[in-house]
């Protein structure tokens, strides 16, 4: 047994927790759980919590159904106003999924990452991101397929003083410190009812396991505040879509491998290296990054959503920005990924955008010259003029690209690979059958 372990079960004790939730994720990005008594937590730490993976839809087929799930101690916090009316409390870990013979399970979106987070380590490099998670506070989600109704009328920046939900952001944010995730700003954000919380950069890992801690205590303290918090990409028409711009920097040891105080931006050879290979391949793991049919409508008609394969310094209308505030801070040069929106599953999402990257670097992929225009208003014709490559405006699209991607494939592992692009069809495939109001009021009367 670790001293972590050790400190685990000490905390349990001396803390009287009554229950600690285990907690990993499908491929789509559902979070899962199951809970364990005191009583059987250093057995966890020692075998595992065995389960049926092929109940857990893509884990595994029927004839190779024993899981297991390992307790990560390093990720254990208690969680906040959750103790069911006593003063015992809960508390959770993620874990990591594995075979019965020790391997890391296939079908794990945590060892994705971790892989490639390897495959940095073995350059030299530590990946480091920030992201900037955007979500709307709705009366309801039971709509029966109606538009919900935001919880206030505000805008950007806006204080708003009568909303349905005065308090939800204090309350998001202490619960997030409380669980060890630290906030950098919080603010409304430019549709009515939309918000944006921005966490502090922690490793990739570390992040993505925030990222499903965060979406669960949003929906929990919206829950408190008698309103729902939905991270659906675009649920509204005329308004703009949730996205998870995501800042994203590579260290070697102590040294921002981003920065060059010599540069035009600041930028290291490295960095625009970094750059040229998201540019590249972005259209090949759009389908990853942006997952969901309703996605592609941020995409497509999402006020600064980024349409093409293009880089800008403080261009926010481009795939990748690079931030101009303190360019002579060398610890703070960092690049802006802005296609990922808030219901992607984080963990493959930055897998595949750091694999990418770093084909770039090995590669050594050169960097076009920034774009100074404003990508959302051009036409598709002067797009291709001035050499842009545009994302994919659908899933279907974002699939066959996909598909073809010998980067993703690798990336995911075959399992993940199959299983997400059959899943993902299945989508498209039902979306395309449904009848929508819009073909019933223009077409009917023909």
């Amino acid at each position: 047994m670790n001293s972590q372990q050790e400190f685990v079960l000490r905390t349990v004790e001396e803390r009287d927790i009554r229950f600690v939730r285990l907690w990993f994720t499908d491929i789509l990005g559902y979070l899962k759980s199951v809970a364990v008594v005191p009583a059987e937590l250093e057995n966890a730490f020692g075998e595992g919590i065995g389960f049926d993976g092929s109940a857990i839809e893509s884990f595994s087929r029927i004839s190779e159904s024993d899981t297991i799930a390992l307790p990560d101690p390093s990720t254990f916090q208690l969680m906040p106003f959750e103790q069911n009316g006593t003063d015992r409390s809960i508390a959770r870990m993620f874990c990591d999924i594995t075979m019965p013979d020790g391997q890391p399970s296939f079908a794990d979106p945590r060892q994705v990452l971790r892989r490639q987070l390897a495959s940095a380590a073995s350059d030299g490099f530590t990946c480091y991101v920030h992201p900037e998670i955007e979500f709307f506070l709705v009366d309801s989600i039971n709509t029966q397929g109606q538009p919900p109704t935001p919880t206030d009328n505000g805008g950007y920046f806006d204080q708003a003083v009568t909303d349905k939900a005065p308090h939800f952001r204090f309350d998001a944010i202490s619960a997030l410190e409380d669980m060890g995730i630290s906030v950098e700003f919080s603010h409304h954000e430019t549709a009515p009812g939309q918000q944006e919380i921005d966490l502090r950069f922690a490793d990739a890992l570390t992040m993505a396991d925030n990222i499903m801690t965060f979406r669960y205590l949003i929906k929990k303290v919206a829950l408190k505040n008698g309103v729902r918090a939905t991270f659906m990409p675009k649920p509204f028409a005329g308004y703009a879509g949730s996205a998870m711009h995501t800042h994203i920097s590579l260290f070697e040891g102590d040294s921002n491998a981003f920065h060059d105080p010599d540069d035009e931006f600041s930028l290291s050879s490295t960095a625009r290296q970094f750059i040229a290979g998201i540019l590249r391949h972005a259209p090949e793991f759009t389908a990853i990054t942006n997952q969901w049919v309703n996605s592609y409508k941020r995409i497509m008609f999402g006020n600064e959503a980024p349409r093409a394969a293009t880089w800008g310094v403080s261009n926010s209308s481009a795939l990748v920005r690079v931030p101009t505030y303190r360019l002579g801070k060398g610890s703070s040069r960092r690049v802006e990924v802005r296609s990922p929106d808030s219901a992607c599953n984080p963990y493959l999402a930055y897998a595949v955008i750091l694999a990418a990257g770093l084909k770039g670097v090995r590669e050594g992929y050169e960097l076009t010259e920034p774009a100074e225009e404003d990508i959302s208003k051009l036409t598709r014709r002067e797009r291709l003029a001035l050499g842009y490559q545009d994302l994919p405006g659908s899933l279907d699209h974002a699939l066959r690209l996909m598909e073809g991607s010998e980067l993703v494939a690798d990336t995911l592992g075959e399992h993940v690979f199959e299983y997400f692009l059959r899943n993902k069809w299945r989508e498209w495939h039902d979306y395309q059958a449904q009848i929508s109001s819009w073909e019933l009021r223009t077409t009917l009367d023909y």
